[in-house]
């Protein structure tokens, strides 16, 4: 009797805890749905990972092609995974997703369902294996591209071929370790879906694959991986292969209606307002125009003040930067792409890598608990935010420096694992007769998300003010910083 006293006594003061602190709106607050995964928030902050493309194209000087090339084509001389890797350290990538098997349907693995492999190269070597060892070594994460489509199996189009996909699906997932992303490509080949150079076979991607069974066998074998399809579910395209999305970019996705091969794949550019599922936008892009090596494009790699920008339009309009390397006939990243990923990280981690704001005072207009701790801003802390108070979707946070400082970017982060909230917002500064100014009037300041980097001509001032014009919910931010470029 006495020990179920002793229970009830401990479980109602544990009630009336939690009413009080309800009644002083002091907890966390209610998720505002949809929200991400644990999986889907650690893949957000690899914000910048690499794309490999390699494979008989890269000797047949082809971008899509028609699996008719010789398994003998594929014959690097120098080929070196941990080249790759270490030139992709070095310039910050945090990953690398490698085209095991492209349109053309050749594996870059040993693989037990075709002889149209890798083993049966020149080469030998199974490439997979090798970028995974290498990815482990030095501790970057490993994804896999299998392109659905396949122009050299003669039973593409039946449901022999999607049990043939299935399969090597699943060798991919279990002899290669863990793997973070996915990718599912949903090119068509244009006007249908063809086979070898003039071959149609039309196929419905919406049914044929059964796509929801393929996540399934990802989802069981490798459950942190990250699924990737023009509508996810685990991050979508953002419709376009330039590498940006737009200023207004919804992590949310109405999932059931977007599919691999989307025909309004524009949309996906700034997901959808009224998204029922959490799907954010990985931005895509190649550092040469073709995603395959060409002698010809040596001197077309994208530039360093090119890279720059589109990491502020892609991690800094809250997506991921998907930057895709060609490597060459030798079978290495080439110098020039391998110089300017390096010199471009560098000038990345020169503009952002003195937080003016740190230390700074930060107060709110409305705050949850009655209480705003500075140091819930101005670093990079995940596990503290700020939150207003329920049903408050408007309220301003100002913050006061020392000392005047000149900014020209200010970055911006929700506490996305309670949802994405807010939906407009402005940034001003104090000017010195006392006028609340704009930093910038030319660019929608709309979402924010995991990260959004506003970037307008320098200002100088000891005042500053993020004033939250409109919210889902009452806004949940996570971190505030500002730079001098």
């Amino acid at each position: 009797m006495r020990i179920h006293m002793i229970r009830h006594l401990i479980l109602l003061a544990v009630l009336l805890g939690t009413l009080s602190a309800m009644a002083d709106n002091s907890l966390a607050p209610e998720p505002c749905l949809p929200v991400p995964t644990p999986q889907q928030v650690a893949w957000q902050q690899l914000e910048t990972y690499a794309f490999i493309h390699f494979g008989p194209n890269t000797f047949n000087d082809k971008e899509w092609g028609y699996g008719d090339a010789p398994a003998s084509s594929f014959n690097p001389t120098r080929l070196d995974c941990e080249q790759w890797v270490q030139t992709l350290v070095k310039g910050g990538m945090k990953g690398v997703i490698l085209t095991c098997k492209h349109h053309d349907g050749f594996c870059l693995w040993h693989t037990q369902y075709t002889d149209y492999n890798v083993a049966n190269s020149p080469f030998k070597r199974d490439v997979v294996k090798e970028l995974s060892d290498a990815c482990k070594k030095y501790g970057i994460k490993f994804g896999v591209y299998l392109s659905p489509w396949d122009r050299h199996q003669a039973s593409y189009g039946t449901q022999e071929y999607v049990t043939y996909y299935y399969n090597q699906l699943t060798e991919l997932m279990t002899q290669y370790g863990d793997v973070f992303e996915v990718w599912f490509d949903g090119a068509n080949g244009g006007d249908g879906w063809y086979g070898g150079a003039s071959e149609k076979r039309e196929i419905d991607r919406s049914t044929y694959y059964n796509y929801p069974k393929a996540w399934g066998i990802v989802n069981r074998l490798q459950p942190d991986a990250v699924i990737f399809s023009d509508g996810g579910p685990g991050c979508r395209w953002v419709g376009n292969e330039k590498g940006y999305a737009n200023a207004t970019n919804w992590a949310l996705l109405r999932i059931k209606e977007v599919y691999p091969g989307y025909p309004q794949y524009e949309e996906l550019q700034s997901g959808h307002a009224d998204g029922d599922g959490w799907c954010a936008a990985e931005c895509n892009t190649s550092i040469r125009p073709g995603w395959f090596y060409h002698e010809s494009e040596d001197d077309k790699v994208k530039t360093v003040d090119e890279l720059t920008d589109l990491y502020y339009r892609s991690v800094g309009h809250n997506g991921t930067f998907l930057l895709n390397f060609p490597v060459d006939k030798e079978g290495l990243i080439h110098p020039t792409d391998s110089a300017t990923l390096v010199a471009w990280r560098e000038r990345i981690d020169h503009e952002m890598g003195n937080n003016l704001l740190k230390g700074a005072k930060f107060t709110a207009s409305d705050t949850r608990n009655k209480q705003f701790s500075s140091s819930m801003m101005g670093d990079d802390n995940w596990e503290t935010y700020w939150a207003a108070s329920d049903g408050v979707t408007a309220a301003d946070i100002i913050i006061k420096t020392k000392k005047d400082v000149t900014l020209d970017r200010i970055m911006l982060q929700e506490y996305i694992p309670l949802g994405q909230r807010v939906k407009a917002f402005v940034i001003e500064y104090k000017t010195c007769c006392g006028k609340w100014v704009p930093v910038i009037v030319d660019e929608e300041t709309t979402t924010i998300g995991y990260k959004r980097i506003v970037r307008f001509n320098e200002k100088t001032a000891s005042e500053w003010r993020i004033r939250i014009l409109d919210a889902r919910a009452c806004p949940c931010i996570n971190n505030i910083e500002g730079y001098h470029s």
